[in-house]
C-alpha cells in the first residue's frame, strides 16, 4: 500500500475516535446538564412563590379551627383583619381561607393555611410567633380577656390524588361552603377515596354541587388512616339539600355505593361517621 494512502487511513481513524470520545463526551455531559437543569427549574415556581408543581403537589395545608369566647368575635376577627393576616403574609404563610359557621351559635372560626413542607411551617411560625409586632397585637387585644375558649384545633393535611386544584378567589358567589368529615373504620380510607374517585365527584358535580379540596391527615396526625375532609360549594343551604337529595337518589349513585360496600365488607363510614357545617367566608378571607 503507498505510504501517502497509509498515512490518509490512519488520519481518518484518529479523527473518527476522537470524534467518538467528543460525542460520548457530550452525551454524558448533556445529560448532566438536564438533571441539574430540571433540579433547578424546581426551585422559583412559575408564580414566583418558589414552589414548582411537583412542590404544590406535596403542599402541606393546617385547618386550624378557632372557638371563641361569647362576645370575642369582633376582637378575634380585627385581630386577623387588622395584623395576623398580614403577618402570616411577612412570614410566609399562605392564608387559603377564613370561614365562620352559617350558624351564629356555632362560635368558630375555620381557617386553611398552606406551606411548602412541615419544615417551612415550623420556621414560618416561629418568626411569627416572636414577632414583636404579632406580640404586641395580641396583648392589645387580650387587654380586656381573653379571646379563645380553649386551645386550637388543628390539624396538618395533604390534598388527595383526586382532588382539584385548591384555589382561592370568589368561588361561591355569594353561596355557602361546606366542610364534611368522614370517618371511616380503620384502614378503610382507601375504600372510600376508590368511591370519590371514581363516582362520587362526578356525580355531586352533576347534580350542582362544586368541588372544593378534598384532604387527608398526615401520617402522624390523628385519625390518619381513617378520615376524608372536604369542602363544597353550593348556591345556598336550601340548594344543598336539594342537590344531596337527588344525589342520594341517582341510580348511579345507589349503584357506586353497593359495590363499594360488598367489596369493603360493610359501610365505608362508621356509625355518626359522616360530619358536615356550613361556613360562610369572612370579609377578609381570599377565598369567597
Amino acid at each position: 500500500m503507498p505510504a501517502n494512502t497509509m498515512k490518509l487511513r490512519r488520519f481518518l481513524q484518529s479523527s473518527l475516535a476522537t470524534v467518538a470520545l467528543a460525542l460520548a463526551g457530550c452525551a454524558t455531559s448533556g445529560t448532566h446538564n438536564v438533571l441539574v437543569s430540571n433540579r433547578s427549574s424546581a426551585n422559583p415556581g412559575p408564580d414566583g412563590s418558589g414552589r414548582s408543581a411537583a412542590m404544590a403537589s406535596s403542599s402541606v395545608y393546617e385547618l386550624r379551627i378557632y372557638s371563641f369566647n361569647s362576645g370575642k368575635k369582633d376582637d378575634l376577627l380585627n385581630r386577623f383583619r387588622n395584623h395576623t393576616l398580614r403577618l402570616f403574609k411577612k412570614h410566609r404563610i399562605e392564608s387559603i381561607g377564613y370561614w365562620l359557621p352559617l350558624d351564629p351559635a356555632d362560635q368558630r372560626l375555620h381557617f386553611l393555611l398552606r406551606y411548602p413542607n412541615r419544615e417551612a411551617r415550623e420556621a414560618s411560625w416561629k418568626a411569627f410567633m416572636a414577632d414583636p409586632e404579632w406580640q404586641a397585637a395580641y396583648k392589645a387585644s387580650e387587654a380586656a380577656g381573653p379571646i379563645l375558649a380553649k386551645g386550637p384545633d388543628v390539624s396538618f393535611l395533604q390534598t388527595t390524588d383526586y382532588s382539584p386544584k385548591v384555589k382561592t378567589g370568589d368561588l361561591t358567589h355569594g353561596g355557602v361552603f361546606e366542610l364534611r368529615t368522614y370517618t371511616t373504620p380503620p384502614g378503610w380510607l382507601s375504600h372510600i377515596d376508590a368511591r370519590f374517585r371514581d363516582h362520587t365527584i362526578a356525580l355531586f358535580a352533576k347534580h350542582g354541587m362544586v368541588n372544593g379540596g378534598y384532604f387527608h391527615r398526615m401520617a402522624d396526625q390523628p385519625g390518619a388512616d381513617s378520615t376524608l375532609q372536604y369542602l363544597l360549594m353550593h348556591k345556598s343551604k336550601e340548594a344543598a339539600a336539594a342537590s344531596f337529595g337527588a344525589f342520594g337518589k341517582d341510580p348511579a349513585w345507589t349503584a357506586a355505593r353497593k359495590a363499594s360496600e360488598e367489596k369493603a365488607g360493610g359501610s365505608l363510614t362508621i356509625q355518626g361517621g359522616v360530619k358536615s357545617v356550613f361556613l360562610v367566608p369572612t370579609d377578609f378571607s381570599p377565598t369567597k
